[in-house]
């Protein structure tokens, strides 16, 4: 097994290797991230913010549990520090091109039979990536456990989600690391705060067929975070990789605007992606809080998709029981009449299942000939993409699922939206017919439960810092009235969740004549805004307190801000770094009174105030050209 022995053998060698880490340091391109090595303490990972070195992390423990053998490991080797550079262009995302550099090291051990392991580490200018590698063998390998853990200093402050498989919970802010009774296993993406300036956000990219997703423990010691993976025998084939253990740092500018998680992912994989078109979708399920039962409604939302020119309409879950005067074929020829696109609704058959009331319809993906003939007739339809719900969690079995999914909706010219899934791991970028992914407690919550109503806002200004970090997020944003459960964040504060919360395929999910109700700007706002990216900054904020974002799409820059608290604030911003003073701007804001909620103006960057006065639960946008 490589137990211990691996991590204790692991720090006693290392400091003999000065070859390859000049006085035991592995730095970033930029110097401002490094991993060192002390031989009692082992490996710390330090942020050099300025005049100040902190101490972001340690790494007390290394390494994995396999089934091969009892004999401990012992470092034979470590290569040259080489250097990584990668550029890449994104069809979804924070930013269309990604460019990155790292320092890298491998480190090799061997135990008594010749089985080896690698530790492959990178040192990013915003962060660290590590993973394992287990070089080609006569026999598959086991893996039982992973030991891979995070030390932080007790009494910081961290963010931390509880795990569940549909990654549908609030981030919660503490110092001790203990929600309650009920267990202490922490959903990725996490963030910590270990100094006032600088910040560690933990997660996992770059999972394969051959890999389980991870979550995090603390259980052991409360400021411990220990991998643990979701399979409990992973069967490893001959040359296998572990997915990347992340931790994306710097300051909170750094973090929000990083694309570690698609830097350390495998490169695309489709080779033409002409007819990946990401886009508005008129949705059907959060407002009546049904599926696409009724044709009447689905033509209702037919016709709000045509009306603002949204290119897509999602017809939801039980359209294959679709009636009310028409039939899904009666659905598609009206999108065609309207010039609308298609998405179409299947649920996994993996979690929920029909046995157990699911909604259909069912047991259409699962077997390779089956899903080959569905995609093939949806495809053959003019159906765009497949949003797929209701997923198993992050069991090897599961992973493989989605990437099967992934790869034959792309032979069809299908785009996916994964729903009741877990969050981005990277998939975003190797397979960008992956145009977005809930792993999220949105809107549709409003359905289910009282509780988001009073605690949307301060939710809603944690996402970006946590949860939005790591890909696409199908949060549905947005609505202006209330569902089986009302909300209290302002009309402003709505319009701005579209632009903080990135996803390609950006759901609108209120009634259409909630829409059709607001004054012009708004609706041309909501028939004109992106969903996919040049360029992301974070000009303001803090996790659960505020967030002020810009996106730009082309010469145009989109700036969104809301007030997570229940009293005004005000939302700093410095819009001259984007922009020249002479840009027009047309600015949304809340007025304030019950029967004009809203208050628009149009302005210059010259003059502006650097600070926007939010209302309690507020927020405003800001169309800059």
């Amino acid at each position: 097994m490589i137990m211990k022995y691996f991590t204790i053998i692991a720090l006693l060698c290392l400091s003999c290797i000065s070859c390859t880490m000049q006085n035991n340091l592995l730095q970033s391109p930029n110097g401002k991230i490094a991993i060192e090595y002390h031989a009692e303490k082992g490996f710390s990972v330090i942020y050099h913010s300025g005049r100040d070195k902190v101490k972001m992390m340690s790494l007390p423990e290394i390494g994995l549990k396999t089934s091969d053998t009892d004999d401990c490991f012992k470092l034979i080797s470590s290569t040259p520090v080489t250097s990584v550079v990668d550029d890449y262009e994104m069809l979804t995302g924070k930013r269309r091109h990604c460019h990155n550099e790292a320092n890298e090291c491998t480190y090799r051990f061997e135990n008594v039979k010749g089985l080896r392991v690698d530790l492959i580490f990178r040192v990013y200018n915003d962060g660290i990536a590590f993973r394992y590698h287990l070089p080609k063998t006569k026999e598959e390998i086991v893996v039982l456990d992973e030991y891979t853990a995070f030390a932080f200093t007790p009494g910081i402050k961290r963010w931390t989600q509880k795990f569940t498989v549909g990654y549908e919970g609030f981030y919660w802010p503490n110092t001790d690391g203990v929600a309650d009774n009920e267990g202490r296993e922490w959903s990725f993406p996490t963030l910590f705060q270990p100094s006032d300036s600088a910040f560690v956000l933990l997660t996992e990219a770059n999972i394969l067929r051959d890999n389980t997703g991870a979550y995090l423990t603390n259980a052991a010691d409360s400021s411990i975070y220990k991998i643990k993976l979701s399979d409990e025998r992973l069967i490893c084939p001959s040359g296998w990789y572990s997915p990347w253990r992340v931790a994306i740092i710097g300051t909170l500018a750094d973090i929000v605007e990083s694309t570690l998680v698609t830097d350390v992912s495998e490169p695309c994989k489709i080779q033409d992606t002409q007819w990946i078109k990401p886009g508005l979708v008129s949705w059907i399920y959060w407002a009546y809080n049904h599926g696409s039962k009724d044709y009447q409604i689905v033509k209702k939302y037919i016709d709000f998709a045509a009306d603002f020119d949204l290119p897509y309409m999602l017809i939801d879950w039980e359209w294959d029981a679709m009636g009310n005067g028409g039939n899904l074929n009666d659905a598609m020829n009206y999108c065609k009449e309207k010039n609308v696109t298609p998405l179409i609704w299947y649920n996994s058959s993996t979690a929920w299942i029909k046995a157990w009331g699911a909604p259909g319809p069912h047991n259409r993906l699962n077997a390779p000939e089956n899903r080959e003939k569905e995609f093939a007739w949806l495809e053959k339809m003019g159906v765009a993409g497949v949003k797929i719900d209701f997923f198993a969690g992050d069991k090897q079995e599961t992973m493989e699922y989605c990437i099967d999914l992934l790869e034959c909706a792309a032979r069809h010219h299908l785009t996916v939206n994964f729903h009741g899934a877990t969050v981005p791991r990277g998939w975003q970028r190797t397979y960008p017919n992956l145009l977005s992914t809930e792993g999220v407690y949105g809107a549709e919550w409003y359905n289910n439960e009282s509780v988001l109503t009073k605690k949307a806002a301060c939710h809603n200004a944690t996402l970006p810092f946590t949860r939005g970090i790591v890909g696409s997020m199908d949060y549905t944003p947005c609505t202006f009235s209330d569902s089986q459960h009302p909300h209290i964040t302002t009309h402003a504060h709505e319009l701005a969740l579209p632009i903080l919360f990135e996803s390609a395929l950006m759901h609108w999910a209120d009634k259409p004549e909630s829409y059709l109700a607001q004054p012009k700007e708004v609706q041309d706002f909501i028939s004109n805004m992106p969903t996919a990216w040049d360029e992301t900054r974070l000009l303001s904020g803090y996790p659960g307190e505020s967030v002020v974002m810009a996106r730009r799409k082309g010469s145009t820059w989109y700036v969104a801000g809301i007030n997570g608290k229940d009293e005004s604030q005000k939302l700093a911003l410095n819009l001259s770094s984007l922009t020249k003073q002479n840009s027009r701007v047309v600015l949304f804001e809340d007025s304030g009174a019950a029967k004009n909620p809203w208050k628009i103006s149009y302005r210059k960057v010259r003059g502006m105030k650097d600070y926007i006065t939010a209302q309690p639960r507020g927020g405003f946008v800001m169309v800059i050209k």
